[in-house]
């Protein structure tokens, strides 16, 4: 999701909701995001925010983020193929 775009945790949290139809805590999204950060797969930016409200943090995929995301990608693919 982040190679696609950049994203504040409440709005991953979200998607993984809406695109695969399971709810996470919040707190196992920071852990994994912070787990990422880490590992140097996503880096991390803030958005002022207006009217008093704190800032966003939002997170974005690095080169080695979308690198391993696509080593990833093909291995499911192999797998796949093996099992058909």
């Amino acid at each position: 999701m982040l190679s696609e775009r950049s994203m504040y945790a409440y709005e991953i949290k979200k998607m993984l909701k809406e695109r695969f139809g399971f709810s996470t805590a919040t707190v196992t999204v920071y852990v994994v995001l912070h787990r990422m950060r880490a590992e140097g797969l996503i880096r991390v930016g803030k958005e002022m925010s207006m009217f008093g409200r704190p800032d966003r943090i939002y997170y974005e995929a690095t080169e080695k983020g979308k690198e391993t995301l696509d080593i990833g990608k093909k291995f499911l693919q192999n797998t796949l193929s093996k099992l058909n």
